[in-house]
C-alpha cells in the first residue's frame, strides 16, 4: 500500500519542549479531542479512535561497526474506514 504524507515536522527542541508537545497529545487523546499538527503554513487535523494502535520502536541506524542514529519513535495508528481489529504483538507496553 502506498504511503502519503500528509505533514511532517524535524527540528532540534529540547527535552522541555518534546515533553510539551508529547503532554498535549496525550491530553488530547484523555479529552478525545483531534490532534491538530501545525508548522509554518501547514497543518492537519486527526481525530483517533477510542482504540488505535500504538507502536513504539527504539532503532540504532548506522554501520554496526561505528557510532550510528539512534531514535525512539511513537506512532498512532488506526484504518479510516474504522476497520481493523486494533491486534498488536509483543504482550503489554511499559515504559519507566
Amino acid at each position: 500500500m502506498p504511503e502519503e504524507v500528509l505533514f511532517k515536522s524535524e527540528s532540534d527542541q529540547t527535552r522541555e519542549e518534546i515533553a510539551a508537545l508529547l503532554r498535549r497529545v496525550a491530553d488530547n487523546l484523555e479529552n478525545k479531542d483531534a490532534i491538530t499538527l501545525k508548522a509554518g503554513n501547514e497543518s492537519v487535523t486527526l481525530d483517533p479512535p477510542a482504540r488505535p494502535t500504538f507502536e513504539v520502536k527504539a532503532e540504532r541506524e548506522g554501520p554496526a561497526n561505528s557510532p550510528g542514529e539512534l531514535s525512539i519513535e511513537f506512532e498512532l495508528e488506526w484504518d479510516e474506514d474504522g476497520g481493523g481489529d486494533g491486534s498488536g504483538g509483543g504482550g503489554p507496553l511499559e515504559i519507566e
